[in-house]
């Protein structure tokens, strides 16, 4: 089948313009005018990723997060992270990228998390767009089926989400629980937003230490999960393309990634 096919009906789930402003979504690497047998879906694009997509035999690599997040300096090979550019070239491999539009779109990343967690009448934290009269925003609120204590609910998110650590930002661990916000990826210049829509506490990543005093100094609990809690967007996109191999016919294999790009290890 050709790319521009395949992407046509993954804009149709993941638009381009419900992305932030100057969020580089898209295509970043090669070209979509040309026929694909193997799609890949990966979170980030990393020289293992790459090794792994070539050994694959992937016509089409789509991430997460972008490759190119900000302007190259040069193309010069001699560093990993650069060759790995030269590779997907060589070998032929688009790479395309679908950012905070995955974040923001209904049944997106997002959604996904309050599924997982039991999350129910949710809305967005924070508007980002408003299309046809419907508003859009990044990140997601709502209730638990029941309350449960904070400490009881790190437990938790730990095990949906198989983490070795995470962090909590709270004085009371003990207090119960109800209202939950969440946003993947570094989300903590929502959690005022996430605050005055009522949340009890927030599950974001990338917390920075002195936003985490000023979450403290303002009452707030905060759960930092991490980025890497995000790497659900593959079994999850594979999925979605799978219904629609199925519901078009199409002659191509989708898998996920196998590489575990989490750059962090706890003892």
């Amino acid at each position: 089948m050709l790319a521009t096919t395949f992407i046509e009906r993954f804009e149709q789930h993941f638009p381009l313009n419900m992305a932030e402003a100057g969020d580089p979504v898209g295509l970043h690497v090669g070209t979509l005018n040309k026929e694909i047998k193997r799609v890949m879906i990966t979170l980030d694009v990393r020289p293992e990723v790459v090794a792994e997509a070539i050994a694959k035999e992937v016509d089409l690599l789509v991430a997460k997060h972008p490759p190119i997040f900000r302007p190259l300096k040069d193309l010069v090979i001699d560093a990993p992270q650069q060759q790995m550019y030269a590779d997907l070239l060589r070998h032929d491999i688009a790479v395309y990228a679908a950012h905070t539009n995955m974040d923001i779109v209904h049944d997106g990343l997002n959604d996904w998390f309050c599924e997982l967690l039991e999350i129910e009448n949710t809305t967005y934290i924070t508007k980002t767009h408003e299309i046809d009269g419907e508003s859009f925003g990044i990140g997601r609120v709502g209730d638990l089926p029941t309350p449960i204590t904070l400490e009881n609910f790190v437990y938790q998110v730990k095990e949906t989400f198989a983490l070795d650590g995470l962090r909590l930002i709270s004085h009371s661990p003990e207090k119960m629980i109800q209202r939950v916000a969440i946003c993947g990826g570094s989300g903590e210049k929502f959690y005022r937003d996430a605050q005055a829509a009522g949340a009890d506490v927030y599950i974001t990543g990338d917390v920075y230490y002195h936003t985490a005093h000023d979450m403290i100094a303002d009452g707030f609990s905060v759960i930092d999960a991490g980025h890497y809690i995000e790497s659900l967007c593959k079994e999850k996109i594979v999925s979605l393309c799978n219904e629609w191999k199925k519901a078009y016919n199409w002659d191509v294999e989708i898998i996920e990634s196998m590489e575990n790009t989490n750059p962090f290890t706890y003892y």
